[in-house]
């Protein structure tokens, strides 16, 4: 009796588990996937060069949880306009904040090493606040200035993604105030002194962007190249 009675809790306690473990299955997200399906949707052309803004603005239409909003911003590289391998490590970097200049400080998620050299370089942030399923959030973004009007608009990127005539094309991307939303700039915070030292003794944030960012624009052979910096310049 007793035996039957233990083997019974056994069972109890197993499909107990069984149930919380379908329960988190089931919640798990393959954003990666979502993307990957959605691709034509976001570049009807093909062509993601430097198109971050195209991902940033897919992502922020969805009626989505601030959750799922950070864990979408971190498969796509907001300078080339890549897909990341999910689980990728981020570079900690440091970028100027739109108006005020003060340095702050986070995680960012790139394909290739230069692209976190353009975007200390040529990007600044915002502080921008959205209303997600689960409430209303505040967070930094990476943005760019206007790029419509440039007579050197990058030719191998498309243009009709982002412009409509001189103006930022609203409906194809997120307008900040006058300024491209290109990505998420993630885990934020006013930089230290300490912090500051970080990226400047990393080899990729420190000597070699040291070097890239002195390079002239017409000498540079990695990375996306000329195409974003002409683009955010």
């Amino acid at each position: 009796m007793r035996l039957l009675r233990n083997f019974e809790k056994l069972i109890l306690i197993f499909l107990v588990t069984l149930t919380f473990s379908n329960v988190s299955i089931s919640e798990e997200k393959n954003y990666y996937k979502d993307l990957v399906t959605d691709w034509s949707r976001i570049f009807p052309d093909n062509n993601r060069n430097a198109a971050g803004p195209k991902f940033f603005k897919y992502i922020i239409d969805k009626d989505i949880s601030y959750k799922d909003f950070v864990e979408y911003n971190k498969l796509y590289c907001a300078v080339s306009g890549s897909l990341i391998d999910p689980n990728s490590t981020p570079e900690f970097v440091n970028i100027n904040e739109e108006k005020t200049e003060k340095k702050i400080c986070g995680n960012y998620y790139r394909c290739c090493i230069p692209c976190s050299c353009d975007l200390m370089k040529y990007t600044t942030v915002k502080k921008m606040k959205h209303k997600f399923k689960d409430g209303t959030k505040e967070f930094y973004v990476l943005t760019i200035d206007n790029p419509c009007s440039k007579k050197d608009f990058p030719e191998r990127v498309t243009k009709k993604y982002f412009c409509d005539g001189k103006n930022i094309a609203n409906e194809q991307v997120y307008n900040l105030d006058g300024r491209m939303v290109i990505g998420l700039f993630h885990n934020t915070k006013p930089c230290n002194d300490d912090d500051i030292k970080i990226v400047k003794a990393h080899p990729v944030t420190g000597e070699y962007c040291d070097i890239r960012n002195n390079t002239p624009l017409e000498k540079l052979q990695a990375g996306m190249g000329d195409i974003f910096i002409k683009l955010a310049r």
